[in-house]
């Protein structure tokens, strides 16, 4: 029989270490394990249409297992593919389809319906992804780079305000705001002003190191409660710093309709412990800022899901002119969809970064 590797598994494998029956047989073992989540036999792969013996099959299997690209969970069992052989099969053998045009016309039209609100864009792309890939949609805002050209408070009722703020990009944040109880239009007038004056040509993150020092000596000037409207408006818009920059998660409940991940609750619990890391979670996404196109991170590639054997599906969402936005992606078990979900996350940051872009 021709050896489908060259090497002992110290290599990382590739596809040129498999021969036509290799590929084939991985094929098949990856294709039905990310379908049901179960390992795969050689008997199941006789009777599917390849045409050996069970016998010839477990020894190209064992070949395979050689390589670091399938495993047994125990010693009865099929082989199901490793993480490293989930790498190759994404990178040399996956077959990604197209985005269906009824789901383009849902993302379209749920994207569109919320103009140009930041926030409410953002949490709808990471509730259309959660829904349509079936898994946690994810989306982080971007580090805003504009400097602010207009920023004012605007009363609703008594306990509620709309912080309006205007960029020198052109770019309008509105966002709803709690009031503390008592605040005065008085108040209210000078907190706008108080921000406005100092904001003016400075990005956030210029200003808010300035605006919180000089807090300590406005309130002798302002209100109480207009100084703690100020600290929180400026919270709500830059964040002070990227690791408190808004992460949006939305649909956790899709990582427990899956039979296989929700059967072992040890490693669904880690997986949504990951989910808490915010920062390191934020810090992956911007690493896909740099990126062009799609970007695939499965079980140890990354530190933060080496134990919960999570794997993420990401894209940058940016203008029309190239600029990079921020990144929105799926969060899921290694056996995500690939084939479903990368176009669906390519072209949910396209349609958003149109958005934004106006």
């Amino acid at each position: 029989m021709t050896p489908i590797f060259t090497s002992g598994p110290s290599r990382t494998a590739s596809l040129t270490d498999l021969d036509d029956r290799a590929r084939d047989i991985f094929r098949r073992i990856v294709e039905s394990y990310l379908e049901t989540g179960d390992p795969v036999g050689s008997r199941t792969l006789s009777r599917g249409g390849v045409q050996l013996s069970p016998a010839s099959i477990r020894n190209t299997m064992q070949d395979l297992a050689g390589l670091g690209l399938l495993d047994s969970p125990h010693s009865s069992a099929g082989r199901m593919p490793t993480h490293a052989g989930l790498r190759l099969f994404v990178d040399g053998l996956l077959e990604v389809g197209d985005v269906g045009e009824a789901e383009r016309r849902e993302i379209d039209a749920r994207l569109s319906a919320h103009g140009r609100n930041f926030d409410e864009a953002l949490n709808e792309a990471s509730s259309i992804l959660s829904g349509l890939a079936g898994g946690a949609g994810m989306v982080v805002s971007p580090v805003r780079e504009a400097g602010v050209k207009h920023v004012e408070f605007v009363a609703l009722d008594a306990d509620r305000a709309l912080a309006v703020m205007v960029f020198e990009d052109g770019q309008v944040e509105n966002r709803l705001m709690r009031l503390s109880p008592g605040l005065t239009p008085s108040a209210l007038q000078e907190a706008s002003n108080f921000l406005a004056a100092r904001l003016k040509g400075r990005t956030l993150a210029q200003a808010g190191t300035e605006i919180r020092a000089e807090l300590d000596q406005a309130r002798t000037e302002l209100d109480k409660t207009a100084a703690r409207l100020v600290e929180d408006g400026l919270a709500a818009w830059g964040g002070g710093d990227d690791t408190e920059r808004a992460l949006i998660v939305r649909g956790r409940a899709n990582l427990l309709n899956d039979p296989a991940t929700a059967g072992d609750l040890a490693r669904v619990q880690k997986l949504f412990d990951d989910l808490e890391q915010k920062e390191q979670l934020i810090g992956l996404l911007d690493g896909v800022r740099d990126a062009q196109g799609v970007r695939i991170f499965i079980g140890a590639e990354t530190r933060l899901f080496s134990l919960s054997g999570s794997a993420v599906i990401a894209a940058p969402y940016m203008t029309g002119r190239q600029k990079v936005l921020g990144a929105i992606g799926v969060i899921g078990p290694a056996r995500l969809n690939y084939a479903r979900v990368i176009p669906l996350v390519d072209y949910t940051a396209r349609v958003l970064g149109r958005m934004l872009d106006g």
